[in-house]
C-alpha cells in the first residue's frame, strides 16, 4: 500500500457473488440502450465542436448510474409506457452539463482518467456546451407531457446551481458547520439522484406516497454517495485504482474529512489546516501531512460511518415497495456506493 495514503476500515459484509451495478445494468439493458440511442441523437448540432466535445465527457466511461435509477424505479412500479427513456436522458445531460460546468469552476485537468472539456477546448466552449445539454435537457422534460416532471427537473438544475454557489461561499472556510456541508453536497449531488428517482414515480402515476418515496430514496443514496466520495479523495482505495488523490486538498476544498480534522486538532493542527486549505499556501509534503491527520482523527471512517447512516435512509424508504428484482437492485446499489470505500 502507497505510504501517502491511509486505508478505511469498516464493516463490510462479504462480497456479493455478481457486482450490483452489472446486476442493474442487466436488469435496464433494454431501456438503456434506448437512453444511450436518444443521448446520442440529442447532441447532435450543425455546429461540429457541440457533439464532439460533449461526446468527450459522455464516452468517457462514467457507469450512468442516475440514469438507470430513473430506468430502475419505473421497471420496479411496472410502468409499461415510454416517458422514462427521455426523461432518463434528460437526467443524464443535466448530469453531464454540471460536471462540465464544475471542471471550469474547479478549474480540473482530469475527469474520468482523461483530460477535461476545458483543459483540450478552454472554458467558453466548454461552459456554452454545458448550456446546450441544459437545454436539450429541457426539449426532454417538455416532451413527457408532465408539468409536474417539469417542475421537479427545472427545480432541480436550480438547486444544483445553488449548491455550487453555496459552496463558492464556503471555500477555504474551516469552520464550516458540518449541517452547512451537508446542505451543498445534497444540492450538488443528492437532489439530481432523488428527482431520477421521483420522476419515474410521476410518470407511473401511482400516488405522492409513491413519489416521495422514490425521493427519499435518491436523496438520501446520493448523501451516502457524495461522502464516500469526499472520504475517497484522501483514501488507499483511490490510489490503488489508478486514481489521483488530494484534488479536494489542492483546491482547498472543505469537505467532511477536513472538517472533522480540524474541529479535533491541536491548534499547531489547526494552524497547518489554516495555511493550506484557507490561505491555499501549499508546500511539498503538506499532502501527505494532511492525511495522516486525517488518519490520527479517524474522520474517514467518521465519514462513511455518515454515509452508512444516509445509506440505512435510503434503504428504509423502499420498504412501502413490493419485492421486485429492481427493488432488490435498487437495494444493493446503496451498498454498492459504500462499499466503494473499501
Amino acid at each position: 500500500m502507497p505510504t501517502n495514503v491511509v486505508p478505511i476500515h469498516g464493516r463490510r459484509e462479504a462480497d456479493a457473488t455478481e457486482n450490483p451495478i452489472k446486476v442493474l445494468q442487466d436488469l435496464v439493458a433494454d431501456d438503456m440502450n434506448l437512453v444511450n440511442e436518444l443521448i446520442l441523437d440529442r447532441m447532435q448540432s450543425p455546429v461540429a465542436l457541440i457533439p464532439e466535445l460533449a461526446g468527450h465527457l459522455i464516452s468517457s466511461g462514467g457507469k450512468r448510474l442516475r440514469p438507470m435509477l430513473t430506468l430502475a424505479s419505473a421497471l420496479m412500479l411496472g410502468y409499461e409506457g415510454k416517458r422514462h427513456i427521455g426523461l432518463a436522458t434528460a437526467v443524464e445531460f443535466i448530469h453531464t452539463a454540471t460536471l462540465l460546468h464544475d471542471d471550469v469552476v474547479d478549474e480540473s485537468n482530469m475527469r474520468r482518467g482523461k483530460k477535461t472539456a476545458n483543459l483540450i477546448w478552454g472554458n467558453q466552449p466548454t461552459v456554452l456546451v454545458g448550456d446546450f445539454l441544459f437545454s436539450r435537457a429541457f426539449e426532454l422534460m417538455v416532451e413527457s407531457d408532465s408539468l409536474r416532471v417539469l417542475k421537479i427537473l427545472s427545480n432541480t438544475s436550480a438547486v444544483i446551481t445553488e449548491g455550487e454557489v453555496l459552496q463558492l461561499t464556503t471555500a477555504n472556510d474551516l469552520t464550516t458547520p458540518e449541517e452547512k456541508y451537508l446542505e451543498v453536497i445534497t444540492a450538488k449531488t443528492a437532489v439530481l439522484f432523488a428527482a431520477a428517482c421521483e420522476v419515474a414515480g410521476v410518470v407511473s402515476e401511482q400516488g405522492r406516497e409513491v413519489e416521495e418515496a422514490l425521493d427519499a430514496y435518491g436523496k438520501y443514496l446520493g448523501i451516502a454517495f457524495q461522502l464516500v466520495d469526499d472520504a475517497l479523495d484522501y483514501s488507499a482505495v483511490q490510489a490503488t485504482l489508478g486514481k489521483e488523490i488530494g484534488d479536494d486538498f489542492r483546491e482547498g476544498k472543505v469537505t467532511l474529512p477536513v472538517i472533522l480534522a480540524f474541529r479535533r486538532g491541536t491548534d499547531e493542527e489547526k494552524a497547518f489546516w489554516k495555511r493550506t486549505v484557507e490561505r491555499r499556501r501549499q508546500e511539498d509534503g503538506d499532502l501527505e501531512k494532511a492525511i495522516r491527520l486525517l488518519g490520527e482523527h479517524d474522520t474517514l471512517n467518521g465519514t462513511i460511518d455518515r454515509a452508512r447512516h444516509y445509506g440505512s435512509m435510503a434503504k428504509d424508504a423502499l420498504a412501502i415497495f413490493k419485492d421486485h428484482p429492481a427493488k432488490t437492485a435498487l437495494l444493493d446499489i446503496v451498498d454498492f456506493c459504500i462499499d466503494r470505500a473499501y
